[in-house]
């Protein structure tokens, strides 16, 4: 798979309904969440994707039984052995989604060796805001250059605050905190959509958790968690990544697409921002419609200022969907900054853009300004990480003639079969064996 490659024509129009896979960011650290009680535990709705697969292999190897049930996406987890505390390296070194295992492990077992983690190439991404939270519920850490010892006889409540809104820290302090004795305080936490629903499922478990959706969690520690008689059942939320992804696939091809099982809550700040750009997106009884008649024009701010898209924490817009952003607004009339504040390295992608025939200047690491709207061309190119990879499947649809896009390893990570979902709305696009 990692030699294959994706051919695509471009210039056709996409039609139809498609519906967003489960939330990757949800359905890894409910992975990891799993493990701080031996009942049996139903995931339905997984996205069947290269990381959360990679996980679950994870999972097998330290004692977890995974059963796929009939239903697409729907997997029973049965903990018949004392979970290993030992994880394995090679996996763990491929996969970013790996670190949220580290406070579910060291709440259940004292102990966890976490190798540093895999993951996009996208610039420095800390541990130390994860390791600076454990620390302060009690646990201590070595540093080794191959990844971390943590060990804790027990963990104490505490009132902390994150030196950044980190979604997976907030996730893995939330993890160990439910252990911890006394009550814990977890100040400039994170409360996307995916951190809601972990805390949710643990609630569901029986942990005392208040705030839940704002940036103040205070988790109140219990001895133990059990699932309900019968096993405790919970479906990930849809991915509303994709659902921007797909938003913008419908207007920059000028199709029209009905995508289904949409939280409208989820995608505020995406509508928000995209119809800036002129892009309208409409609800619907089942989710919202993206129609075929839209103006494409970037709407300045006062006084014709310059527009700018930055990402921020929740409910700011996603930096995941930054890379998509900045390629909708290539085709879209007008000028606009975009502001990528977190990754060092996540727009150097814009080279592969700007030799398909956008217009783009990059500042610096982190700024780009798009001049628009511009005609691609189809071009061979290589993608670094999950959403610059999306981003270029967009630039490739819209683009005049053939293109090639390498090392789909990347997309693959983070959009299960995503050529075959996107055939069905009409894309020319092939997996190529290499």
């Amino acid at each position: 798979m990692s030699s294959s490659y994706f051919k695509i024509i471009g210039k056709n129009p996409l039609h139809g309904t498609i519906v967003p896979q489960g939330n990757k960011n949800e359905a890894l650290p409910l992975l990891g969440a799993l493990l701080l009680w031996e009942g049996d535990v139903i995931l339905e709705n997984l996205p069947e994707i290269a990381d959360v697969l990679k996980l679950m292999d994870v999972l097998r190897h330290i004692g977890v039984e995974i059963t796929s049930l009939d239903t697409k996406g729907s997997y029973l987890f049965q903990k018949k052995n004392p979970v290993k505390s030992d994880l394995p390296y090679e996996l763990c070194s491929q996969l970013r989604g790996a670190v949220t295992l580290a406070g579910p492990i060291l709440a259940r077992t004292g102990r966890v060796f976490l190798p540093k983690p895999g993951g996009d190439k996208i610039g420095r991404r800390r541990m130390d805001t994860h390791l600076l939270a454990l620390e302060a519920l009690g646990a201590k850490i070595e540093v080794f250059p191959d990844g971390y010892m943590l060990t804790a006889d027990r963990l104490f409540g505490k009132d902390i605050l994150l030196d950044e809104t980190s979604v997976t820290a907030t996730e893995n302090a939330v993890m160990a905190a439910v252990f911890a004795e006394g009550t814990t305080i977890i100040r400039n936490a994170a409360s996307e959509p995916h951190v809601q629903g972990l805390c949710r499922f643990l609630e569901a478990a029986g942990a005392k958790i208040d705030g839940i959706g704002t940036n103040r969690l205070t988790i109140t520690g219990v001895t133990s968690l059990s699932s309900p008689e019968g096993g405790l059942k919970h479906r990930i939320g849809s991915d509303y990544l994709e659902v921007g992804s797909f938003i913008s696939l419908a207007a920059v091809t000028g199709g029209e697409i009905h995508i289904t099982d949409v939280n409208p809550e989820d995608i505020r700040m995406i509508r928000m921002v995209y119809s800036r750009l002129g892009i309208e997106v409409r609800p619907t009884e089942t989710g919202i419609l993206v129609p075929s008649d839209q103006k494409m024009e970037i709407i300045p701010d006062y006084h014709g200022a310059t527009p700018k898209i930055d990402d921020a924490p929740w409910p700011g817009f996603p930096a995941d969907m930054t890379s998509v952003a900045l390629v909708t607004a290539t085709q879209c009339k007008g000028t606009v900054l975009i502001h990528e504040k977190l990754f060092e390295s996540r727009l150097f992608f814009v080279d592969h853009i700007i030799a398909m025939g956008a217009q783009i200047i990059l500042c610096d690491p982190h700024r780009a300004i798009v001049i628009g709207a511009n005609r691609l061309y189809g071009q061979r190119v290589a993608s670094p990480d999950i959403r610059a990879g999306m981003a270029m499947i967009i630039a490739a649809l819209c683009a005049e003639g053939q293109s090639e896009i390498h090392n789909i390893v990347q997309i693959d990570r983070g959009f299960e079969s995503i050529d075959t979902r996107l055939r069905s709305l009409g894309a020319q696009i092939e997996r190529i064996p290499s």
